[in-house]
């Protein structure tokens, strides 16, 4: 069978895509897969047939702007989400483009949350079953706000809904009649769900309680398959494993892809933080450039690594609450503090504090005294017996590839009859 899967943002949003794309290739079926520019290399690395999707990351996500959405969110909520999903319109008729040639003679599209309207339409014009991997709660439920009544906030899911299609109304008017589409008069989720389109959840229910059981009435389309990452080795393997073994295990600290805005100050704060409570500290740069920052010798810095090995051993982890790393953390069963920034984040911050494994920050907040304390927080001993008991429950990553690659062969081989 052929499969077509486009996904766009960061790695941590490509990565789930690029992951059942190998497992369906290794199966002997045609991949393609469509990447952000800036991450053909990181697809083509793995085999995959692969082609451009959208524009460079720095001309999507406003780093700035995502840093303080949430606090502007709270003061101009339209303008706030406006402000968020206007790149989505502004690259529509891009992604139609490329989606039209990605999709053509395949038996199945998948997409990834961003331009996952455009791809629908897509998906429809074909006439091909459509599959979304949601590494995070996408649709309206009762169990996304828990302090909050729960219709009122499956009424806000439904609401963000609308608004989201009429600040892209346009756009996808204007596809739909390229495609020879009838005209939309509502929402993209509830038209690709009447279609019959499987949602994936690429998270485990354990770490959304409730959320499963609020989704049974959806039949099978709502399926979780625990989070798809694909613990590639790297460079650093070898020098980061020495370093683990040559003493106690340490904090992890893995700063994500977007970059850090004061990079010099934020390793001043680890350092002395660590120092202060007699730890190690391992810094995974990930997207922020620490250049020649001089640290002491309680603290490493490296770049990408491989988070699975490197989460095992650590004694707790700092991360900013990206659903793949967070993801890594559970399984690895070790306390974890996140100070986020935009987008998911806080929202899996709090679920680790519900669910006693963690806590969580906002990172514009933290300062040295307040990482101190968190840290203390999270490294008593009741923190670390919680964790290793639900990591227990996660479904690890072979079993999840393997569940979303089964879930894409039988919704293309339904759909041929």
């Amino acid at each position: 069978m052929k499969f077509a899967l486009a996904c766009y943002g960061t790695r941590g949003d490509v990565e789930p895509s690029v992951s059942v794309g190998c497992e369906l290739m290794r199966r002997g079926h045609e991949v393609r897969v469509a990447v952000p520019p800036d991450l053909i290399a990181f697809a083509e690395s793995t085999g995959l047939a692969t082609v451009p999707y959208g524009p460079k990351l720095q001309d999507f996500l406003h780093e700035e702007f995502l840093r303080n959405f949430w606090a502007q969110l709270v003061r101009n909520p339209v303008g706030s989400l406006r402000e968020l999903w206007a790149p989505i319109a502004r690259y529509w008729a891009d992604t139609n483009a490329t989606l039209l040639s990605l999709a053509r003679g395949a038996d199945l599209l998948s997409t990834g949350l961003n331009f996952e309207q455009s791809a629908g339409n897509v998906a429809e014009y074909y006439e091909i079953p459509l599959i979304m991997l949601h590494h995070f709660p996408m649709r309206p439920n009762g169990q996304l706000l828990p302090m909050l009544p729960a219709p009122l906030v499956r009424s806000g899911g439904v609401l963000s809904e609308w608004l989201l299609w009429r600040a892209t109304k346009d756009a996808e008017d204007a596809q739909r009649s390229a495609l020879g589409l009838p005209r939309a008069t509502g929402p993209s989720a509830p038209r690709t769900a009447r279609r019959g389109a499987v949602e994936v959840q690429a998270y485990d229910a354990v770490s959304v309680p409730g959320l499963a059981a609020e989704w049974a009435k959806w039949n099978g389309r709502r399926p979780f398959v625990g989070a798809l990452t694909m613990g590639l080795a790297t460079d650093a393997d070898q020098d980061v494993a020495s370093w683990l073994a040559a003493g106690t295990p340490p904090i992890c600290f893995a700063t994500g892809s977007i970059p850090l805005e004061s990079p010099a100050e934020t390793i001043e704060m680890i350092s002395s933080a660590c120092a202060e409570l007699g730890e190690r500290a391992l810094v995974c740069a990930g997207g922020t450039d620490f250049g020649d920052i001089a640290v002491p010798d309680h603290v490493k810095v490296v770049g990408a690594v491989n988070y699975a090995a490197v989460f095992a051993a650590s004694r707790a982890i700092v991360h900013h609450g990206g659903s793949g790393t967070t993801a890594a953390s559970l399984r690895a069963g070790v306390p974890t503090l996140v100070l986020w920034s935009s987008a998911d984040q806080p929202y899996w911050g709090n679920q680790l504090g519900r669910l006693k494994v963690g806590a969580a920050r906002r990172f514009s907040a933290t300062n040295r005294k307040t990482l101190v304390a968190d840290l203390r927080r999270i490294l008593a001993p009741e923190y670390a017996v919680e964790a290793r008991a639900l990591a227990t429950q996660m479904t690890s990553p072979e079993e999840s590839v393997v569940k979303a690659a089964d879930l894409f062969e039988s919704t293309a081989r339904r759909a041929a009859g």
